[in-house]
């Protein structure tokens, strides 16, 4: 008899414990496997330090790669050749104007605060192969020329234009400025402005300067509502221009994105990946005490929690960080599919120091080898694949709205924020021109300059900083993981 009845009670408390368990999963799993709403309270109530981290992992979306085989390349592969690459001369000077007029709305003014302030570099240590123009030589045959040889030829050239009126070369140079800009997708300085200056930017780097507030979300929601496909009866998450939504998660947002074309879908995830990565860099680089001439820069963890924490975001903090991945692997695309250029031995990386030019290029291509054993890349094939007119069309839409966001940039009142605003853009800009320049690459010649495809010093300049901005956001993550479990 109390065999049996030990017996019984022992299916009932098993039926229990099966109930409570089938019970808690669908629980668990009752929301929107995207948003992962549940999961991330749940995270966030048991172990608060780590909620925001905890769930970037596995597969992005629109792409076949995760998170962890990215954070081992980069952190280890990538990360310590770029930032190197960063420091060479030939990177490090960028010639840019900061004193464009916002196109957009009237200017507001620039930011008075001191972080926010450019420090120019003096024509005298830029070096000379730079600011002579002769970068844009292709052979070290070209670029040690000797002056007589360079004088014969000032002549030659002069003897030539002057048969023609000045009318005519500021014509000829307006078609030239036409068909460059039919393959951009920024909007480019004029490098020969008064008002374009070169920048050190290892002198001018990229931290919190406590720009933010209306001026700053202005910039941001302009980009977004206006140049992200974007009707303006659909909200984003978190938008705090935006008439209030209450306890609104984002839902009918990413549900409206799903819907779109995948080439609408990816420009979205750009935008949002640029600005997470941008938030990164000012929450690994804040001001953090400041007094007696002394100043303390370094991460802040309570800043980061804000802008990406799952609980204090609502779920998408998460997305924003894999939006941040998604960039980094069409940047890297890029990076592979321009290799060609680079490798010929008509191109050289010009300042004026033969060794250091001959280093550069070596540090270069070796990242070039890195990115090729990268076994998983974006397909860029997928996009404008459908109808060859409505492809060419939306092609052409994607890269006007793009251009408009680099005009944009030249509203934000911090210069420092615009310096490397511009340089971002620029640069993500430059990537997009090269995945869609695929044929004029393939047809490149050995020996001598391409004409179907080009790239001028400042797209290089702006290509390598842009994607070294995003290996130090990826490794910056890595070291917010390790301080988050170290307070755990």
């Amino acid at each position: 008899m109390w065999r049996i009845t030990a017996r019984a009670c022992w299916v009932l408390l098993s039926i229990c414990f099966l109930r409570n368990l089938v019970a808690g999963w669908f629980q668990h799993n009752s929301g929107r496997p995207q948003t992962q709403h549940n999961e991330q309270q749940s995270s966030s109530s048991d172990s608060p330090d780590q909620s925001c981290l905890c769930h970037l992992t596995g597969v992005l979306d629109d792409c076949f790669c995760d998170v962890e085989s990215i954070d081992v390349f980069n952190n280890f592969k990538i990360y310590p050749r770029i930032k190197k690459l960063a420091e060479r001369d030939y990177f490090r000077y960028y010639r840019v104007n900061l004193k464009r007029p916002c196109p957009f709305w009237p200017d507001d003014g620039h930011c008075s605060i001191k972080d926010c302030h450019v420090e120019s570099c003096p024509e005298s240590k830029v070096p000379i192969g730079i600011k002579s123009g002769n970068y844009n030589k292709y052979s070290q045959a070209a670029s040690t020329m000797s002056d007589k040889a360079e004088c014969e030829q000032a002549n030659k050239l002069g003897a030539i234009n002057s048969t023609l009126s000045n009318q005519s070369k500021e014509a000829f140079a307006d078609w030239a400025r036409h068909d460059d800009a039919q393959d951009h997708f920024c909007e480019l300085d004029d490098e020969t402005s008064p008002d374009a200056e070169y920048v050190d930017l290892l002198l001018n780097p990229e931290r919190y300067t406590g720009y933010k507030g209306a001026s700053a979300w202005r910039v941001w929601n302009s980009i977004y509502e206006e140049n992200c496909f974007k009707p303006r009866s659909v909200y984003r998450p978190l938008n705090p221009l935006a008439p209030s939504r209450g306890d609104d998660d984002g839902e009918g947002f990413y549900k409206w994105l799903e819907g779109l074309c995948l080439e609408k879908r990816v420009f979205y995830r750009l935008i949002s990946g640029l600005h997470s990565s941008i938030n990164i860099h000012l929450c690994a680089e804040f001001l953090l005490d400041e007094g007696w001439g002394r100043t303390a820069w370094g991460p802040n963890i309570q800043e980061f929690r804000r802008r990406f924490d799952t609980a204090e975001t609502k779920g998408e903090g998460i997305r924003r960080l894999k939006n941040l991945y998604f960039l980094y692997l069409i940047e890297l695309r890029a990076l592979y599919k321009v290799a060609p250029y680079f490798e010929r031995a008509i191109v050289n990386l010009y300042t004026g120091n033969a060794e250091e030019d001959g280093e550069t290029k070596e540090l270069l291509l070796q990242i070039f080898n890195e990115l090729k054993r990268f076994p998983m890349h974006f397909d860029e094939k997928s996009m404008f694949a459908g109808h060859k007119m409505e492809a060419k069309t939306l092609k052409e839409e994607f890269r006007l709205h793009f251009k408009n966001i680099s005009r944009i940039m030249d509203c934000v009142g911090c210069s420092k924020c615009r310096l490397w605003g511009k340089l971002q853009t620029q640069g993500l800009g430059t990537a997009l021109k090269i995945l869609f320049s695929e044929k004029e690459i393939q047809n490149l010649p050995e020996h001598s300059p391409s004409k179907g495809f080009q790239l001028s010093r400042q797209e290089i300049v702006a290509l390598m900083n842009a994607f070294g901005r995003l290996s130090t956001s990826i490794y910056q993550l890595h070291n917010f993981r390790l301080m988050l479990k170290e307070k755990r």
